[in-house]
């Protein structure tokens, strides 16, 4: 049972209600289950069905498409208890892609693809887990993508297996003949990188440019956002390829290959050209709930530190008599209590701000939170003595995680410089 400090900020009755539903469901989920799966590298499939079951994934989606209705307020909620119940960061990034990568489509899609797809999204019949953005030479800098989306017009065309197979016709296990191309469509050329969850996805949403950066007159313009089914990309040209990482190893990262991927006009998300003002429209909310998700980490920790510090005896004693230890778990629980009141503020004000205030709240609650998980982490490991880095303590998974907080989804050096050309009117740094 989570301890009473955690229960430190007052929640509307929704989010009361968020909170004992995502707290009873994440206790058929123990510890054990979240070491082994950081342990295998296996993605967490059992839980994300069970959240699925209960209609978690659809929270964001309006209930007239299926949904729940819900917003970042009650997700800030559903994050942080699903992180803090012991799955740490890579819990709720299983689903973080298939809760908040419905939302341009709800905002932006045709009424056709939303009437299609979303009540699928809904019911967990269907998942949007992936989000392609992030190129090997476009990362902080995502306007500098190379993906090209080239529009191609009518007709009816067949393409036969991947480009691999194309070239060695060696039979693998996704040649075969694409979809037909029937209509207007785009073909998708390029690379993309630390894109999570591709093999739990039915869908990725893609950001491409349809416009060179070269020429139009704001880097920001060009680029458009693209639903791509991938079993039919897979059969059209799509390779992927696993990234081995140390970090929230339950949820897989790839590189992706687009080689002469063709997608349908209908599948355009959005105005042409606009995508990246459309990502834009709801990176705050995203960061916020990000934040959330870092704070849940932070306090699983924490959890771990003070049980422990009470349980093991030196000389006699608890350690957690000693100042030592004590201090810098009272410090970690000070920065988490302080990350957490601006995350709670910020997501029930976020509504009521511009963009620009908006984007001040969601980067100081990422910076926060980010660095009192790792504060927090740390001090974990460090309580835990040698047994810090034995995987049965579960610390050594948390810390391993914090730091990949202080990097994603964008660096703290990245939110200072926000802050400081946005709030303080600093010069422009990069």
């Amino acid at each position: 049972m989570p301890q009473d400090w955690r229960d430190s900020v007052e929640l509307t009755e929704q989010q009361s209600l968020v909170r004992r539903s995502i707290r009873d469901l994440c206790a058929e989920f123990g510890d054990e289950y979240w070491r082994e799966r950081d342990r295998t590298a296996t993605y967490p499939q059992a839980f994300v069905d069970r959240l699925a079951e209960d209609g978690w994934l659809g929270m964001l989606i309006p209930e007239e498409y299926g949904g729940v209705g819900m917003s970042t307020s009650e997700a800030v909620v559903m994050m942080e208890e699903i992180a803090a119940s012991g799955g740490g960061f890579a819990a709720p990034q299983s689903i973080h892609g298939g809760i908040y990568n419905s939302v341009p489509i709800v905002k932006y899609a045709s009424e056709e693809l939303k009437e299609e797809l979303l009540p699928k999204v809904a019911a967990g019949e269907q998942t949007i887990q992936a989000f392609g953005l992030t190129e090997p030479n476009a990362g902080s800098d995502s306007t500098a993508m190379t993906t090209s989306a080239d529009r191609e017009a009518g007709g009816a065309s067949e393409r036969s297996g991947t480009a691999a197979d194309r070239e060695a016709g060696d039979g693998s296990e996704r040649s075969g003949t694409a979809a037909r191309r029937d209509g207007d469509g785009y073909v998708i050329n390029g690379e993309k990188v630390w894109i999570s969850r591709v093999e739990n996805s039915d869908y990725l949403v893609l950001m491409a440019r349809t416009t060179p950066r070269e020429a139009v007159d704001k880097r920001t313009r060009g680029i458009s956002m693209f639903l791509v089914d991938l079993e039919d990309a897979y059969a059209d040209g799509l390779e992927i390829e696993q990234i081995p990482k140390t970090a929230s190893r339950a949820v897989h990262s790839y590189q992706l290959y687009f080689d002469d991927v063709w997608v349908p006009a209908r599948n355009l998300i959005g105005e042409e050209g606009k995508g990246f003002y459309q990502v834009l429209d709801g990176l705050n909310e995203e960061r916020l709930v990000i934040a959330a998700e870092c704070l849940g980490l932070g306090e699983a920790a924490l959890e771990s530190g003070i049980a422990y510090a009470n349980e093991r005896e030196v000389f006699g004693g608890p350690i957690g008599a000693n100042q030592a230890i004590q201090h810098p778990l009272a410090e970690a629980y000070a920065d988490l209590l302080a990350a957490k009141k601006v995350i709670y503020d910020a997501a029930d004000r976020l509504g009521d701000l511009d963009r620009t205030e908006a984007g001040a709240e969601a980067n100081v609650a990422k910076y926060l939170a980010a660095e009192a998980a790792f504060e927090a982490a740390d001090a974990a490991v460090q309580t835990h003595g040698g047994f810090g880095v034995a995987r049965e303590y579960d610390v050594e998974r948390y810390f391993r995680e914090a730091r990949l907080t202080r990097l994603v989804p964008v660096t703290q050096q990245l939110a200072l410089n926000y802050l400081g050309e946005q709030v303080l009117g600093l010069p422009r740094s990069y």
